[in-house]
């Protein structure tokens, strides 16, 4: 690859690679994919490459690193160049586009309801809209949308390592990016050196365990994100109920108090609307706010404009067709669009408010006109060269807990580094124990203990007042890329 100074991001470096559209006919149709690296600090110590993928799917690479490059231990900066890339159908490489224009996606946009549909008449308008997405993805370029795969991507991944000249992969990926690990991990077993998978979503869950009858819930039902995300807004509201109003201003003296608060909440915005604020988008905000610790303030501070009537502020960024791409065409979700709302009060009755919107996301899956040219659906316990590490919050609102363990149980050689905290990802919500495991690991291939739990290193509403904006571009799972159900 040629690399030349990013434009946009200081200190970076920026090339693009060609890989072919479709493997197995690798002399036909090539597409591009734009690459960005940081170059390792330490001078003379240089081990290798670590890639990272930020997870989505359809997470930005070449966006995200820059936004998160410090949040990466200090000595794994030293000793490795780090390079990301927006991955096949995303971004800057060879893109999905579904939309003559800005304008045009706009309009499209000003239809879907914010958050997830509530009602006949929103059910029906959402159900439309998505139908109308995938036939105009379908038209502008029906080839690409067969070979957008987490397979085809585990496979540029492996040309990229090879760009580099890495004899083996070096990888952390967060979220989404897990199944993309676990798959090349198995499509590549020999070539793993070294492979961190930091907030687990389950390969056999995600591709409903390479089934090929038509599965009765969606893909993140499966996984799990609905209990992940009750839990953790559980434990939001038990620590703002054990903090002060000044500490979290949505308080109401206790644990109990605070979450009957939330409730009382809820049931008055389903029945009226604060301003622009309807169910479906406080909901969506709660959900992709439980992502990051740094946001748990500003999440406590809209509830309670919203309890005293006031409308918070809020801009929901462009629906991301980059998910649909990659998630429809590979992960098996029921195809009849009416199934969503069974599957709606099944998630609620288990999960409550947080559901909704999970039992919501895969239905544009639904009428998605593409299936996968080759998908990889397992098996998942291939023998790795080196062991795999694990990374997990025990509350985390996208990839639970017990994902990760299902994770541990699939993969033939793996250990899981607990946290034992809150947020999606250890990475975008920071732990100088997990840093340190992971820096000894990447390094010199030594894994923790079996067992080893680590603890954050700030708790919310008790410690300084977090930093804001990690999340600016938005990765992980499809909550954090997704307004209007969209890590």
């Amino acid at each position: 690859m040629d690399w030349k100074s990013c434009r946009e991001a200081e200190g970076f470096d920026c090339a693009t690679a060609k890989v072919p559209l479709d493997y197995r006919s690798p002399r036909e149709r090539t597409i591009e994919l734009a690459v960005v690296k940081r170059k390792a600090t330490g001078p003379g110590r240089r081990i290798g490459t670590l890639f990272f993928n930020p997870g989505g799917p359809g997470g930005p690479g070449t966006k995200e690193l820059p936004l998160w490059y410090k949040l990466f231990p200090r000595e794994v900066r030293e000793r490795f160049d780090i390079v990301s890339w927006d991955p096949r159908g995303v971004g800057d490489s060879t893109p999905v586009r579904c939309f003559a224009s800005p304008e045009e996606a706009a309009k499209w946009q000003e239809r879907i309801p914010a958050g997830f549909p509530v009602g006949e008449r929103q059910r029906q308008t959402w159900t439309e809209a998505y139908a109308e997405l995938g036939r105009r993805c379908e038209q502008r370029d029906a080839q690409l949308l067969r070979h957008v795969s987490t397979a085809d991507t585990a496979r540029d991944l492996d040309r990229l390592r090879q760009a580099v000249g890495d004899p083996q992969l070096t990888y952390l990926g967060i979220s989404y990016g897990t199944f993309l690990g676990a798959t090349y991990a198995n499509l590549f077993p020999g070539r793993v050196r070294a492979m961190v998978l930091d907030g687990n979503a389950t390969p056999s869950s995600w591709v409903d365990g390479g089934s090929r009858s038509e599965p009765r819930l969606g893909t993140f039902l499966r996984v799990g994100s609905d209990l992940g995300s009750a839990a953790t807004l559980k434990q939001f509201l038990t620590l703002c109920g054990r903090a002060t109003a000044e500490r979290c201003p949505f308080s109401a003296g206790t644990p109990g108090a605070t979450l009957t608060k939330f409730h009382e909440l809820m049931g008055r915005i389903q029945k009226q609307p604060q301003g622009t604020w309807t169910y479906g988008k406080t909901i969506h905000n709660v959900v992709t706010r439980l992502y990051f610790q740094t946001e748990w303030d500003g999440l406590a501070t809209a509830l309670q404009d919203l309890w005293q009537r006031r409308t918070p502020a809020d801009e929901a960024p462009p629906t991301d067709t980059a998910l649909y791409a990659v998630l429809c065409p590979e992960s098996p979700n029921p195809r009849d669009p009416r199934s969503y709302e069974q599957q709606e009060r099944t998630a609620v009755a288990r999960s409550g408010d947080t559901a909704h919107e999970w039992a919501w996301v895969p239905e544009p899956c639904a009428t998605w006109p593409a299936t996968a040219a080759h998908p990889y659906t397992g098996p998942w316990n291939r023998p790795t060269a080196h062991p795999i590490l694990l990374v997990n919050p025990t509350y985390d609102p996208a990839t639970p807990y017990s994902a990760a363990q299902a994770m541990a149980r699939e993969l033939a050689d793996a250990r899981l580094l607990t946290l034992n905290s809150y947020g999606h990802t250890a990475l975008l919500n920071p732990s100088s124990c997990v840093s340190a495991y992971e820096s000894r690991y990447f390094i010199d291939g030594v894994l923790p203990s079996s067992g080893t739990t680590c603890q954050p290193d700030t708790t919310p509403f008790t410690g300084p007042k977090p930093r804001e904006g990690l999340h600016t571009g938005g990765g992980a799972l499809a909550r954090v890329r997704k307004p209007t159900p969209r890590a």
